[in-house]
């Protein structure tokens, strides 16, 4: 698709902003709003607040865009250099139904993307929070607790995914980059989610692939992704909220399950960083996925929020499961605070660091970033904010690579809608 067709696709998508107030009767049922009231949203509740009055269809959309001040080095001095100019926008059109009592439907489509030159259905799903279309109170008390989701969409691995950027959604982020290991992959799924007196469960599994088909080779060992999660998160007083939680993540394929790092197909936030003068580089450059076999996953979260102060974390490890072995090990602590008279400032820092072995006992390989910036949300679905990201590549693991002596650091000031 040529420039032109996308900047008219972003200016569409803009238009539609004015929407928002319009749909604001249109409220659909266990849903998470968009904008700020999405804010510190993971997964949807089982407050039934919403009455069903029939099939809604609620138009949304996301638009992201960048003015991006980053310089970068290695030590073989191979680097592109990079100037201080606009990001390419992003967009993204979400369709959400109604369908029935307890029903909804969720399609995402990118229709400005930096890794796609058209337009890209990013996923859609289906969410089940009653299942009175089968027989009026069918399994009731059951679905009190539950909610089954079934599509071709994000599964529901770690928290991390519930406020990374997805290509133009950024209005959850409080800074522009995701996390160095992004676990987030669009693949065939089903979950149940169990929620009851704040503990929480899910159990689900997805088929392991990204891009999806049914050929069989010589090559093919596909296996089946099975992935849950356990916590508590409970708002304990007026002041404090706490929240903690476990995920896990199992695909004993060879030719499965090597996506849950490299499933996101908008591309990394950060434009052209480690690219070299003769090579070039992917459009996923400042990320990093160790593209592990027979991959298993464990990520914790917790999740603090006392008055206007909040703290997220993570620490995840992810081993290779094939007999040369090596692991990764993530890191990050995030530090928001948020301040006005609606929460509509906010100051905050984040650290991440991943280190590990592509093999076992093989040569350490650690990457760190530091981000600090800040905010402002002009109104609930308009949001401003600048970042300072200063990212570094250390240890002998990346010796004759480009990535040795690697590092970028700069400035990023991104504008972004979301209703």
């Amino acid at each position: 698709m040529k420039t032109s067709i996308k900047i008219a696709l972003v200016a569409f998508l803009v238009s539609l902003a004015g929407l928002g107030y319009a749909q604001e009767s249109r409220q659909l049922q266990f849903f998470r709003p968009a904008g700020q009231d999405g804010l510190n949203v993971f997964e949807t509740g089982k407050q039934d607040t919403v009455p069903y009055t029939g099939l809604k269809v609620r138009l949304g959309g996301d638009f992201a865009m960048q003015f991006q001040g980053i310089d970068q080095e290695n030590a073989g001095d191979t680097l592109v250099e990079l100037g201080s100019n606009l990001n390419l926008p992003t967009a993204n059109l979400n369709v959400d139904v109604q369908l029935y009592d307890g029903v909804r439907m969720h399609l995402r489509t990118y229709l400005s993307a930096r890794h796609h030159e058209e337009s890209w259905v990013k996923g859609g799903h289906i969410q089940m929070d009653k299942l009175d279309f089968i027989k009026p109170g069918f399994l009731e008390g059951f679905m009190k607790i539950a909610t089954i989701r079934v599509g071709l969409d994000e599964f529901n691995y770690g928290d991390a995914h519930f406020r990374r950027t997805d290509n133009a959604r950024a209005i959850y982020n409080p800074f522009v980059g995701n996390y160095i290991m992004d676990a987030f992959s669009t693949e065939a799924f089903g979950e149940v989610t169990l929620q009851s007196n704040g503990w929480l469960g899910v159990i689900g599994v997805t088929n392991g692939k990204l891009n999806q088909n049914v050929v069989v080779n010589d090559n093919t060992d596909n296996k089946l992704s099975f992935f849950g999660k356990l916590g508590y998160d409970n708002q304990l007083n007026d002041d404090l909220r706490l929240r903690l939680t476990g995920s896990w993540y199992i695909n004993k394929g060879t030719s499965t399950g090597g996506y849950l790092y490299g499933g996101d197909r908008g591309g990394s936030r950060y434009y052209s960083v480690m690219h070299t003068l003769v090579q070039g580089g992917s459009d996923f450059e400042g990320r990093f996925n160790p593209r592990f076999a027979e991959l298993t996953a464990i990520q914790i979260n917790p999740f603090i929020q006392y008055q206007g102060l909040e703290f997220f974390g993570i620490y995840e490890v992810a081993s290779n499961g094939v007999d040369n072995g090596g692991s990764f090990t993530q890191v990050a602590g995030e530090v928001i605070y948020r301040f006005g008279g609606q929460d509509q400032l906010y100051v905050g820092g984040r650290y991440n660091t991943v280190s590990g072995e592509m093999v076992e006992n093989g040569p350490t390989m650690s990457i760190n970033r530091v981000n600090i910036g800040g905010g402002w949300y002009l109104t609930k679905n308009v949001m401003a904010k600048v970042e300072y990201v200063s990212q570094k590549y250390e240890d002998n693991g990346w010796g004759g690579t480009k990535y040795q002596g690697g590092k970028f650091n700069g400035i990023n000031i991104e504008a972004t809608i979301g209703f």
